[in-house]
């Protein structure tokens, strides 16, 4: 019986743990190898409940990103500091660590539905699908699935809901906050989106030192605080905030944009 346990969602625990492990191994080198991982905050995951825990992170690719958390959080709950050296931390990985994704990304391949059996709670986008701008009612199924994963576990979001950076935050990340009154804890990135293209899956350039400060769990006032001081929080938590403009030349936001437009699926450079 244990054999075939599933979580939550219906996914076996013993096929996901050795997904898990394969992926891993696939991707290690990304971090410590082609690339420099620096880390900063091991010990804030050691330190959190469980479950119910909301990550919320800014965004720079499609996949590099989660899997470069899922590597860190299973390092640091295994003894590492601010380290993902020894990849023996994934023989026996936290299972309940979810990711939220864009349902349309987590159907395009094989590839993309085995990330999605790793941990994806995939939704429907309700303001962008197919490259198209859109403006659709939230899935009462989409919110329910969330709140199973934070009972289960720790969920990683990207309330921008997009890659480009600067982008304001969906109201959605802070009504959920609000709702399931989840540990909410920022998690800071960098350098993903010069070492990956913009999916991701495939290394751009190499030598690139990335960085993932993870920061202390936020204050709160769940019952009090509105949605849009909860928003302002977490801008400023995951350095999205309109005042962090201000102290970015004009030089590093073109650099920032041409980068960007670089990595649009119809690019093809080296």
């Amino acid at each position: 019986m244990g054999l075939f346990k599933r979580n939550p969602f219906g996914h076996i625990l013993f096929l996901k743990r050795w997904l898990i492990r394969v992926a891993g191994a696939m991707t290690h080198q990304r971090y410590k190898g082609f690339n420099t991982l620096e880390i900063e905050g091991s010990q804030i995951i050691r330190d959190l409940p469980e479950t119910n825990v909301l990550f919320v992170s800014n965004h720079q690719t499609y996949f590099a990103d989660v899997v470069a958390m899922f590597h860190v959080f299973n390092a640091s709950l295994k003894g590492r500091d601010d380290s993902i050296k020894n990849l023996g931390y994934l023989w026996n990985p936290k299972l309940n660590i979810y990711y939220v994704a864009a349902k349309e990304t987590m159907k395009k391949s094989l590839l993309t539905k085995i990330l999605a059996y790793a941990g994806s709670i995939s939704i429907e986008r309700t303001w962008r699908a197919d490259g198209q701008d859109v403006n659709r009612q939230v899935k009462f199924s989409d919110i329910s699935n969330i709140a199973k994963a934070l009972d289960d576990g720790w969920v990683i979001t990207f309330p921008q809901g997009t890659t480009t950076p600067w982008k304001p935050l969906r109201k959605g990340t802070a009504h959920i906050i609000k709702r399931y009154k989840p540990v909410v804890v920022p998690v800071v990135i960098d350098g993903f989106r010069r070492s990956f293209d913009k999916k991701g899956l495939r290394v751009k350039k190499k030598g690139i030192l990335q960085s993932m400060q993870i920061k202390p769990p936020l204050e709160i006032d769940y019952d009090n605080e509105s949605i849009d001081s909860i928003l302002e929080k977490l801008e400023y938590a995951i350095e999205q905030h309109p005042s962090f403009l201000k102290v970015i030349s004009k030089q590093e936001l073109a650099a920032y944009e041409a980068e960007h437009q670089k990595r649009r699926y119809s690019y093809r450079g080296d």
